[in-house]
């Protein structure tokens, strides 16, 4: 059977344009811990996807886990920008939060 990685690999072969596929794939490296290509994916998606809105949260959980909570409040709040922008008001609320938890203004139970 082949591997979920694979799948992904294959789709965006077909569709490479797709955001939700970059994401994705994305995605799958940050589950394999393969951090070098997580990051490149996640810097493709901010560069060539800048609405893609999912990015952000998720690029800035992965950049605060390797200790980069700077770049990660920049994402956090390049994030926010354009979730108001698209008036997507709960990836706003969710990229807030994180923004405040980063601070050490929110605990992850509040």
């Amino acid at each position: 059977m082949e591997s979920r990685l694979a799948q992904l690999q294959g789709f965006l072969a077909e569709s490479p344009s797709d955001p939700f596929l970059k994401y994705a794939l994305t995605m799958e490296y940050v589950k394999l811990n393969n951090a070098i290509e997580a990051r490149k994916g996640f810097e493709d998606l901010l560069l060539n996807h800048e609405d893609y809105v999912g990015t952000y949260y998720h690029f800035g959980k992965f950049l605060e886990a390797a200790g980069e909570k700077d770049r990660a409040l920049e994402v956090y709040e390049k994030g926010v920008s354009i979730a108001q922008s698209k008036r997507n008001f709960h990836a706003m609320g969710e990229l807030k939060n994180a923004i405040l938890m980063a601070n050490g203004l929110l605990d992850e139970d509040e």
